[in-house]
């Protein structure tokens, strides 16, 4: 079996600004990570490969030459090949272009049992590449996957709901995108940072995956962002203190004050 992890590598949420004259994101100095969505479709990949031993693990990431850090990490964690689709054609993508050249990447790997991609990308919650990427393999695909069970050359999963989930069956090759729920990551290892370094990742440009220049990238996304920007603070809150029908008495009043009531 044959297993394609996609996989994104992302600012750290947590250390992102947006610049409040351009209203576009500060990178410089933040610290980049794997998508942690995707780290959770890695580890349902190799929990797939621990129970069985033939399987091969394939991450596959577009992004700029620095992206390979974090596809060394997912060889340290426990994949076996790694390839990075890195081209200044592929510079500006929106959803739609970066699918594009996704499915073209993974139409030159090739037979591909399961595809695993991330719910979203913390960097833009669009939640659209894995569902667009199946579209254009024309290949099956289920979201929000909470649970796995494979048997027979079909796939069950439990498919996250609001308030609850549904079971639905799938036969492969499909795409499947995951939750936090499915699973925790595993740590890299050391001997797999020690692997992982020995490994060569391949780079592909357009050429190598036969995509035209003017389907990907820039030139074919017909997103546009019209600006970023930071929420305003919420006001400060007040403290009300008192027995509990003072506060609400106090409440109330306040309430009225602002016509709430």
């Amino acid at each position: 079996m044959k297993i394609l992890v996609c996989a994104k590598q992302v600012p750290d949420t947590n250390e992102v600004k947006i610049d409040p004259v351009k209203g576009t994101l500060i990178r410089e100095g933040v610290p980049s990570i794997l998508n942690p969505d995707d780290a959770n479709a890695l580890e349902a990949a190799l929990q797939i490969k621990d129970k069985n031993p033939d399987t091969v693990v394939v991450v596959i990431s577009m992004g700029p030459p620095q992206a390979k850090t974090m596809l060394r990490e997912c060889l340290a964690m426990g994949a076996d090949e790694a390839y990075l689709l890195s081209d200044r054609a592929f510079g500006g993508a929106d959803t739609f272009a970066t699918s594009a050249t996704l499915a073209a990447g993974i139409n030159k790997i090739g037979d591909v049992d399961i595809i695993f991609a991330g719910r979203q990308a913390i960097d833009g919650d669009t939640a659209q590449v894995g569902p667009q990427v199946a579209q254009r393999l024309d290949i099956p695909v289920v979201t929000y996957v909470e649970d796995i069970r494979i048997h027979d050359g079909k796939v069950t999963v439990h498919r996250q709901l609001e308030d609850g989930y549904e079971i639905i069956e799938v036969k492969t090759p499909c795409l499947l995108t995951a939750v936090k729920e499915l699973n925790e990551p595993r740590y890299m290892s050391i001997g797999g940072i020690v692997n992982a370094y020995k490994k060569e990742i391949p780079v592909w440009g357009h050429k190598d995956v036969d995509i035209d220049p003017e389907n990907c990238g820039l030139t074919a996304s017909p997103t546009q962002v019209l600006r970023s920007f930071t929420p305003p603070p919420k006001g400060k809150g007040e403290m009300l203190n008192g027995t509990n029908a003072e506060i609400a008495n106090t409440l109330i009043n306040k309430l009225r004050e602002k016509h709430a009531i």
